[in-house]
């Protein structure tokens, strides 16, 4: 238990983790437009670099400086609302665009109830401050006066509000709030939970802050053996893919320390680096923030080409052209721009013991940059790109970049040396030292993880392990395999496939799955299973996503040889007599059975019984008094409950799905009380035809098995209002 414990736990903060990476990617851009910005419209830097000529305010190009700058700072002063987005949209499994509305709404009502109680308690008086209050505890958010949470606030609504739609977006609700229910209820359920956690956090947070701030001052305290620490652990986490969610509360919070910025508090390692950055009034950047920003430098500019450089020269003569190709564009790479994962993984797997030395080896890297007061800052990595925007242009009085030229330079030679000896010593198997016939290759991050289970959750047993939706399972292996299926949609009944080959389809297994009757047209096949297809389309989607990113083998379900047997309608208990209900025309037209309807699905009475008509005028009314249950997306359907008891749907038009709700007008929405009579749908019957589609509308009781008789009580020509169909309960 304990173990499946911290499976789940792993599994969830190295989803977070991958969560992070989309913002934290969107950093480089924004610090290069906040970099040179801020650069070139610092009176110190025009004047270092001697042009006071063309950047001087009043100039087009100082103009332009000037929107870099704040564009890059509109960035850095929004982190958390853009971090609960980006976590809402990695962590959701299906509706991602609901996911981050939801996540959004989340966080401007969770801050806003913080901010309410915050004023009741005293703590802000006619919108200032108060002064019993710590500072740097409250601050301004998106105009909204509230608790100091950083990027965690952001975090914790993003997380939530994913942990939300995953649960809530198939919700059912009671008919007459059907319009509600599904992807709509989310961002309500997400209101709610914002007023409850921003309560919460109202009580909580102001503790966490405590330990957070206690936190900060003993890591400071800690002095160069904290950050030789912080540099170590850093590292050491690469392979689990936690690293982002290491350092992220040095970068982002008061544990990285805080500092007064023109004025503002501000806390957070980056945080402080960027403001001071932004600041006319800094002349030298803070060093107790860089300690956990700089120290990346020297390994990845200098040592983890020297590591390159010894594997280049211990490759075996005949493999060193190729070996030197690979190793040099991995090592350029890491030089220009500071991503080190292609060599780093290399070492990693091949050589776990240089992985060893290279994880003590940052650790100095840290420390070393913190003693010779080395500040300079990073979005991302640290490679040339950010060497040259955050220290070189800002000038060395601020950053002290040039003491970090030798220090880059030794950490060359440390490595070389070092990696050179050891790889010989033990003669590791690096790349250009393989067996004969093998082919000298970098390992890839996922070669890494697939071949040792590090870093993926439950390690090697979860890569086999899935659980199997069986209906799903059984409606793929229905038609052929993933390799045959090419599309997947659906419409208002029918689960609409496309195939390679539609020979592949098993009727009968497909109809095992509660399917009522399978259409094949050509590569395309409709399976149906009536109102409820939009939940099976969903379940299907998500089940063929996991089969083809090998989540759950094929082998785990393709090769079962026997059907699976359809969900055991549960023993009918006695129930009263249904009602008897008698339906008017739905339009004006020529009425039809449904047996003279030219589609297969209709005409066999798949979908339920009942009539259609074939209209003279584009306009759809209700049959009798209802609720309106479905509008769909398309507008050229609509589901209706009649009496708390008959599923009604009104199907405009044969296959008008395709058409994308072209030339539909809806006149109600889901949840809408309608009477017999009442407008629904207007069309344009001249239109749909040009396009190839007929309009044939058929009126079907989905739930037909429920009652005692169905049959239509005139046959022609038939007028709105006119009673057309009686049916028995």
């Amino acid at each position: 238990m304990a173990q499946k414990k911290s499976g789940q736990l792993f599994a969830a903060a190295q989803q977070i983790g991958k969560s992070l990476f989309l913002p934290i990617a969107v950093l480089p851009f924004a610090g290069i437009l906040l970099g040179i910005g801020s650069s070139f419209t610092n009176e110190t830097t025009i004047a270092t670099y001697g042009l006071s000529g063309i950047l001087h305010p009043g100039t087009i190009l100082y103009s332009l400086m000037m929107m870099l700058n704040y564009a890059g700072n509109a960035i850095f002063s929004n982190l958390a609302l853009i971090f609960a987005l980006a976590v809402a949209l990695g962590m959701a499994k299906k509706e991602k665009g609901v996911a981050v509305l939801s996540a959004g709404i989340f966080y401007l009502i969770m801050l806003t109830t913080i901010s309410v109680l915050l004023t009741l308690t005293g703590s802000i008086v006619d919108g200032e401050i108060a002064d019993t209050v710590k500072e740097g505890a409250i601050t301004s958010m998106l105009g909204i006066q509230t608790l100091q949470m950083g990027v965690f606030g952001g975090i914790i609504a993003g997380v939530i509000a994913a942990v939300l739609c995953n649960k809530f977006y198939k919700t059912q609700l009671p008919d007459a709030l059907s319009f509600f229910a599904g992807t709509r209820f989310v961002p309500i359920v997400s209101m709610i939970f914002g007023i409850v956690t921003g309560a919460i956090l109202f009580i909580v947070w102001p503790m966490i802050q405590n330990g957070i701030f206690a936190l900060g001052s003993l890591v400071q305290a800690s002095g160069y053996a904290g950050t030789f620490i912080y540099g170590c652990i850093e590292r050491a986490l690469i392979p689990f893919g936690l690293h982002h969610i290491f350092y992220m509360p040095f970068w982002q919070t008061g544990v990285g320390g805080s500092a007064v910025i023109d004025g503002v508090t501000v806390m957070g390692a980056q945080n402080i680096f960027f403001a001071q950055l932004a600041s006319p009034e800094t002349t030298k950047f803070s060093v107790d923030a860089c300690r956990f920003l700089t120290g990346k430098y020297p390994f990845m500019m200098g040592g983890l080409p020297g590591a390159a450089l010894a594997m280049y020269m211990t490759a075996r003569p005949e493999k060193k052209k190729q070996t030197g190709s690979l190793l040099f564009s991995v090592a350029l790479t890491s030089f220009l721009t500071g991503v080190t994962e292609p060599i780093e993984f290399t070492f990693l797997f091949l050589a776990p013991a240089l992985f060893a030395i290279h994880v003590v080896f940052a650790g100095l890297s840290f420390m070393t940059c913190h003693i010779l007061n080395i500040c300079v800052g990073t979005t991302f990595s640290d490679g040339l790109i950010d060497l040259i925007l955050y220290g070189v242009l800002p000038g060395q009085a601020k950053s002290n970049w040039i003491m970090l030229i030798p220090v880059i330079a030794v950490y060359f030679v440390l490595y070389f040396v070092v990696f050179r000896f050891f790889i010989l010593k033990w003669d590791l198997k690096t790349p250009g030292r393989e067996e004969d016939g093998e082919e000298a290759h970098l390992v890839t991050k996922d070669e890494y993880r697939k071949a040792t289970g590090v870093g993926v959750a439950g390690g090697k047993a979860a890569i086999a392990a899935a659980n199997i939706d069986e209906k799903s399972a059984a409606i793929l292996r229905g038609v052929g395999g993933v390799d045959n299926l090419v599309d997947i949609d659906c419409c208002a009944t029918r689960l609409r496939l496309t195939l390679v080959d539609s020979s592949n389809v098993d009727q009968a297994l497909l109809k095992s799955t509660g399917a009522s009757g399978v259409v094949v047209k050509g590569a395309g096949i409709q399976v149906i299973y009536g109102p409820s297809v939009t939940i099976v389309k969903s379940n299907f989607e998500e089940f063929v996503e996991q089969v083809r990113s090998g989540a759950i083998p094929t082998s785990a379900f393709m090769g079962v040889s026997e059907e699976p047997v359809a969900a055991e309608a549960p023993a009918k208990a006695d129930t009263p007599k249904l009602h008897d209900v008698t339906l008017s025309a739905h339009m004006n037209g020529q009425m039809l059975l449904l047996t003279e309807v030219k589609d297969e699905a209709f005409a066999s009475c798949a979908l339920g019984d009942g009539i259609a008509i074939e209209p003279s005028e584009g306009k759809l009314y209700a049959p009798a008094d209802a609720v309106v249950v479905n509008v769909f997306d398309t507008k050229h359907a609509i589901g209706l409950a009649v009496a708390d008891e008959m599923e009604l749907l009104l199907h405009i038009g044969i296959d008008t799905v395709k058409l994308g709700g072209k030339h539909f007008e809806a006149h109600v929405k889901e949840g809408q009380q309608v009477k017999k009579g009442d407008l629904l749908v207007s069309f344009d019957m001249d239109a749909i035809k040009k396009e190839g589609y007929l309009c044939t509308t058929p009126m079907i009781v989905c739930n037909t098995d429920e009652y005692h008789s169905i049959r239509p009580l005139v046959t022609g020509q038939v007028e709105v209002g006119q009673n057309l169909l009686e049916v028995k309960g």
